[in-house]
């Protein structure tokens, strides 16, 4: 169904297009946001992404998985975001995307949401802290579910450099998580 919907978007059948927009928005979108921490951003980003996809499809080789492709277009047009950055990225709108608020009703215990927000939050700030690539490699195997072939594929590294690469990445984040948390403690000890 897929290689049919991209033979049909290569000739210009707009739903054949709109239906691959509607299949990658949203992982697009979930990788740039993992990436970039600004929903807004992520938005304009993951738009960007998808059209690029879009007007290159003709580059596209159909022997190989589409998916991949697309993640690589955008794990690539957030890199580039990246760089324009100032170096020191706000992290002020983190969580702006409305999946870690609690909505009366919805679960018994407030209390535990908040702290699964904050945990949340703590991730994604030490996820914000790696380098963009690293970025890529752990939104890819984490959030989206990739094998260590199709990050490949993405990111043309090899499989051991993307093990090493998501080794390191986790020890970092440990790190910072274990850092917040010192932070916190000897907080609530002086307060």
């Amino acid at each position: 169904m897929e290689a049919e919907q991209l033979r049909a978007a290569k000739k210009g059948n707009q739903e054949a297009i709109a239906a691959i927009i509607e299949t990658y928005q949203r992982p697009v979108f979930n990788l740039c946001y993992r990436m970039l921490g600004n929903r807004m951003e992520a938005e304009d980003i993951a738009q960007e992404a998808l059209i690029k996809a879009i007007t290159k499809l003709h580059l596209f080789d159909p022997s190989y998985s589409f998916k991949p492709w697309v993640l690589r277009i955008a794990s690539n047009t957030c890199i580039d975001c990246l760089r324009r950055r100032k170096p020191e990225p706000s992290l002020d709108d983190m969580g702006e995307d409305g999946a870690w608020e609690w909505f009366p009703g919805h679960s018994p215990n407030p209390e535990r949401e908040v702290m699964k927000q904050e945990q949340q939050s703590q991730v994604q700030d030490a996820v914000a802290q790696l380098q963009p690539l690293d970025r890529t490699v752990v939104a890819l195997f984490y959030w989206e579910g990739l094998s260590y072939a199709d990050i490949s594929e993405v990111t043309d590294l090899t499989v051991p450099a993307i093990k090493s690469r998501l080794y390191r990445a986790r020890r970092a984040m440990a790190e910072h998580l274990t850092q917040e948390a010192i932070h916190v403690q000897s907080y609530t000890q002086h307060a």
